[in-house]
């Protein structure tokens, strides 16, 4: 069986059509499928177009509603801890993951006996320039310094085995960073790619503040590089003032010309302290991790469940 893992949020012009789009592309090779919705704290009407779904085919079509919104994190987690499928896969409602890729993923995972069959983006068109800048900036220096290397362009869209989806559940931490997990756990990955697409309906929910936050997450949780560099940062500084306190003694000794001017030393004064700034902030940044995974909070909180999934979960 199929499993397709589907995040929502604020999704409700989109569901429908892309129901009938993975029904017309599964519908004609006889795969089994269930579709596991997970509903993050949307404020639109998701959640009761998932109801209706669900009473029209309860077999097939389940779902999961957050008690708020908990980010896309803990709706993919969500989503592949509830999946009972022998092969799974993740999907945007939006139909920017093309559903017709599945039947060659399908065949791909079968006959090269892989783990996992991925999907990038040859391009990014349609995109703000920006966005794009700050994506291909991401990819380089995340690469250069982590050694979970991470594909430029790589989408959730992949197809996974349950072996592969059981050892990324295994990693249970509050902070997570799924493109970041998908390539840790390792397993044989091939990609697929294809042109980039517009949503079919609606308005993304991701803003580029949003994004530039989750690019930082995903540095930090994958790369000490940050506290490396507050640390080059600290002794840089501190030889610069070493050398610069020898020379102007130095030259107060034998010419008896001392420096003076008030805007030069408040100037290395702020420098200095920007420097400082910057690098408590990055030990913070990583502190605060450390400080959200020892409460030990639970990833997400369930509202409201369709009767299959609460039926198999009471069996567990």
């Amino acid at each position: 069986m199929l499993s397709i893992v589907v995040p929502c949020f604020n999704e409700a012009e989109t569901i429908p059509h892309f129901v009938a789009a993975v029904d017309a592309v599964m519908t004609p090779i006889a795969q089994e499928i269930e579709y596991i919705f997970v509903d993050d704290g949307s404020k639109d009407q998701t959640l009761t177009i998932l109801q209706e779904l669900n009473k029209q085919r309860p077999q097939e079509i389940h779902y999961l509603s957050f008690s708020r919104n908990f980010g896309k994190e803990a709706a993919l987690y969500a989503g592949l801890k509830n999946a009972k499928g022998s092969v799974i896969t993740v999907m945007d409602a939006d139909l920017q993951d093309p559903p017709e890729l599945l039947p060659q993923m399908l065949d791909m995972l079968q006959n090269e006996h892989l783990d996992c069959v991925g999907t990038r983006r040859k391009n990014r068109t349609g995109e703000p320039p920006i966005r794009s800048f700050f994506s291909k900036a991401f990819y380089k220096i995340i690469n250069q310094f982590s050694d979970t290397e991470m594909i430029d362009g790589v989408r959730d869209f992949r197809l996974m085995t349950r072996q592969m989806v059981d050892a990324i559940l295994e990693m249970t931490e509050y902070n997570r960073f799924s493109k970041g997990i998908f390539s840790w756990v390792g397993f044989k990955t091939e990609y697929i790619a294809y042109e980039n697409r517009e949503r079919v309906a609606g308005e993304t929910s991701w803003s580029f503040w949003g994004l530039f936050k989750y690019s930082l997450d995903g540095i930090v949780n994958f790369s000490e590089a940050p506290l490396m560099f507050a640390s080059f940062v600290g002794a840089l500084s501190c030889l610069g003032a070493g050398i610069a306190l020898i020379f102007i003694v130095t030259r107060a000794l034998l010419f008896g010309d001392p420096t003076s001017g008030w805007p030069s030393i408040v100037s290395i004064m702020l420098f200095m302290g920007g420097l400082q700034l910057l690098c408590l902030g990055i030990i913070g940044k990583y502190i605060g991790k450390i400080f959200l995974e020892t409460k030990k909070r639970p990833i997400y909180l369930i509202r409201e469940q369709s009767e299959v999934i609460t039926e198999v979960s009471k069996d567990e």
